[in-house]
């Protein structure tokens, strides 16, 4: 049974795969001339995800043909190189591209989870009777795909984390003019004020003594983001001790979580051959279907094309495989037309036939 769909695995894997650094599959400086083949690397990221989503130790997940070692020297090669990063970094853009993002709308939350390990970032948890935990905190857009992952320590308030989860839209380029932030009241203080006004930002913060039903507003898109990422057991009770490791874990989930997102609002804005008809993703179907070339773009903005205004064409964009550019629909025949072609074809050759029969 694979730990995430094939639909998730396949588009994620090709853009990782880009990121890798060529390595040999020998050691060429060994001295013998001679040395175990190394481990391919799709193997151990299918080990790295199996883990990620079942929340065990590597030592339970190892197999014959990849150690636990193995997979904890890979990680922390991959962790240090910050692939997760680029990784979530190009998922989002990828979303942009196709999707867009809403960033008139944006949302900022806290979770905390259990880290019984410790580690770098571990700390007290005020929820958990003093216990280990990290607190993350995410930022997403209106919609609620994650833009950017914080992780600390569980007793970090979560104002002292604002800064550094709002610095994730500089990497998304140049912010939109009117962004609104909505905030939880544990943010509500006169430093979070003027953080956001140094930042040209409106803040909607709720106020505290009021119950969070009453006052959710557009934050409940984030708090369904935090319940999609601690569906991953790693996320959930992390005991990896390494600080970028821990990164690791939580960017990759992320770029799991933007990849789902852009799938489903895919499904309703693009078609081809085998676009699935339901939201639930089929393990084995949509890399057949992210393979094929989307022939045809079915945007709601194509009823503009019925008032006479023309449309630039959707530019090729490419996330774990290669897709050309829309075709217009009406280059293709329907169904009926390519019947109706072939009957006309197969009564030509039989009229040439009997003009053969007849001349001699």
């Amino acid at each position: 049974m694979p730990a995430v769909p094939g639909s998730l695995l396949e588009p994620v894997w090709e853009q990782f795969v880009a990121l890798l650094p060529e390595r040999p599959a020998v050691v060429p400086t060994h001295p013998l001339g001679c040395h175990r083949r190394r481990i391919p690397d799709r193997v151990v990221f299918e080990h790295v995800v199996a883990a990620l989503v079942h929340g065990s130790g590597y030592e339970r997940l190892a197999t014959p043909g990849c150690s636990d070692r193995t997979i904890r020297r890979r990680v922390r090669d991959w962790a240090e190189a910050g692939l997760a990063q680029t990784l979530h970094a190009l998922v989002v853009e990828q979303d942009d591209r196709m999707i867009g993002l809403d960033l008139d709308d944006v949302a900022v939350d806290g979770c905390i989870t259990k880290a019984p390990c410790g580690g770098e970032k571990a700390g007290r948890s005020p929820v958990d009777r003093g216990k280990r935990g990290l607190k993350r905190s995410t930022l997403t857009d209106g919609t609620g795909v994650p833009l950017h992952v914080v992780a600390a320590g569980a007793n970090r308030h979560d104002a002292l984390l604002l800064v550094p989860t709002l610095a994730g839209l500089e990497a998304l380029g140049p912010r939109p003019a009117g962004i609104t932030a909505h905030l939880d009241r544990g943010d509500d203080g006169a430093g979070t004020r003027v953080l956001l006004e140094r930042l040209a930002i409106t803040g909607v913060i709720a106020r505290k003594g009021v119950p969070a039903p009453l006052q959710i507003g557009k934050r409940w898109v984030v708090e369904r983001t935090q319940a999609w990422m601690n569906g991953y057991g790693k996320l959930r009770r992390c005991t990896e001790r390494r600080r970028a490791v821990v990164d690791c874990s939580l960017f990759l989930a992320a770029a799991f979580v933007v990849t789902r997102c852009l799938i489903q609002r895919a499904r309703t804005c693009y078609r081809w051959v085998t676009r699935p008809t339901t939201r639930r993703l089929l393990p084995g179907l949509l890399p057949v279907a992210l393979n094929h070339s989307i022939t045809c773009v079915v945007r709601v903005e194509r009823r503009l094309l019925g008032n006479g205004i023309p449309l630039s064409p959707t530019r090729p964009v490419r996330m774990g495989c290669q897709v050309s550019a829309p075709a217009d629909p009406r280059d293709s025949p329907c169904p009926a037309q390519s019947v109706a072609a072939s009957e006309e074809r197969e009564r030509n050759v039989s009229t040439a036939s009997d003009g053969r029969g007849s001349a001699k």
